[in-house]
């Protein structure tokens, strides 16, 4: 525990800090954060998955079946708890309303902080291949599956509220995220690694390089991202990351001893899910002008739970792990 605290926790801590007074200083502003996301999301982090994921084998991906079909089951369904509950359990929210709630506080922010994280606590016992597949596998069902559905469900709800709205077909926001850098590249790797192709280990430094700057500048731009929010607490906000933080990594937890995935495994997809919310959805409500204030407050206070909760989701799956081995 003081090894995840003093490696991974404090260290976020420290670089999300420096990008937070930076940002209220005026050294680097909003519109600087989205750069350095697209640095992130589009070369630094496809980067970061491709090369480690190339160099596994086929056995290594025939273990993460169960990975895979938890992750896609455990997220997505906490990411439709989240949208009924803040549609039917709140009169004021919209359908909108409740899509942007699910896009952040059913989504955990695995491009961002996913390496950050996973990778000073776990590289040593699962490796850095089995920590890329976490990274890659949560990442394809947070933006090629879960941001698609709430583009639709929000664009289905602005549609019923504004006859005038232009209502797209629900095939664009799939083939939009499909599109990303983030979504197609660890795809390739997979097929690559499934194909047979052999990977030239000559060419893995011109991918180390890029893929090294991941963590930090995703930190960092964490930090002035939380700069420029507006902190506005409120009994909306507390709840989803009530449910970010509580409701997530327990489906997860659950799901996985009941499948009997393999201990690691689940150990790095419980912390995945106890992520902190996606800042894609707060992007996403900024563009749409729809539940910006609860949203970016609920992100803010979720990233602040999470300090205490990340080792707490670590011991709880241990206590669990002991006392069910069998599962």
């Amino acid at each position: 525990m003081e090894h995840i605290i003093l490696y991974a926790i404090v260290p976020i801590i420290v670089v999300m800090l420096a990008g937070y007074i930076s940002g209220k200083k005026g050294a680097f502003n909003g519109d600087d954060a989205k750069k350095f996301n697209k640095v992130v999301l589009d070369y630094a982090l496809p980067a970061a998955l491709f090369v480690s994921i190339v160099q596994s084998t086929r056995e290594d991906l025939a273990k993460d079946i169960k990975l895979t079909l938890v992750s896609l089951i455990g997220i997505m369904a906490c990411f439709m708890i989240v949208y009924f509950v803040f549609k039917y359990c709140f009169k004021k929210n919209t359908g909108a309303d409740a899509a942007v709630s699910a896009l952040i506080s059913g989504s955990p922010t695995i491009g961002f902080l996913g390496f950050a994280v996973l990778e000073p606590i776990f590289d040593s016992t699962a490796g850095l291949p089995a920590v890329a597949l976490v990274v890659a596998i949560v990442g394809i069902v947070v933006n090629a599956v879960g941001i698609p559905v709430g583009l639709s469900l929000m664009n289905s709800s602005l549609a019923e509220q504004n006859p005038n709205h232009k209502k797209e077909s629900a095939w664009k926001p799939v083939l939009h995220a499909l599109a990303q850098p983030v979504a197609w590249a660890p795809i390739l790797a997979v097929v690559w690694v499934l194909v047979g192709i052999p990977w030239p280990k000559e060419l893995s430094p011109s991918f180390d390089l890029i893929a090294k700057a991941n963590a930090s500048m995703a930190v960092f731009s964490a930090g002035i991202t939380l700069s420029a929010i507006k902190f506005q607490l409120n009994w909306q906000a507390i709840l989803g990351s009530i449910m970010k933080m509580i409701m997530m990594p327990l489906v997860v937890l659950i799901l996985g001893m009941l499948w009997g995935m393999e201990p690691t495994n689940l150990k790095m997809l419980v912390v995945a899910a106890a992520l902190p919310p996606a800042f894609s959805g707060i992007i996403i409500a900024d563009e749409y002008d729809t539940y910006v204030a609860t949203g970016t407050s609920s992100l803010t206070l979720s990233v602040i739970l999470f300090i205490g909760f990340c080792p707490l989701w670590i011991w709880l799956t241990d206590v669990a792990l002991n006392m069910f081995p069998a599962a």
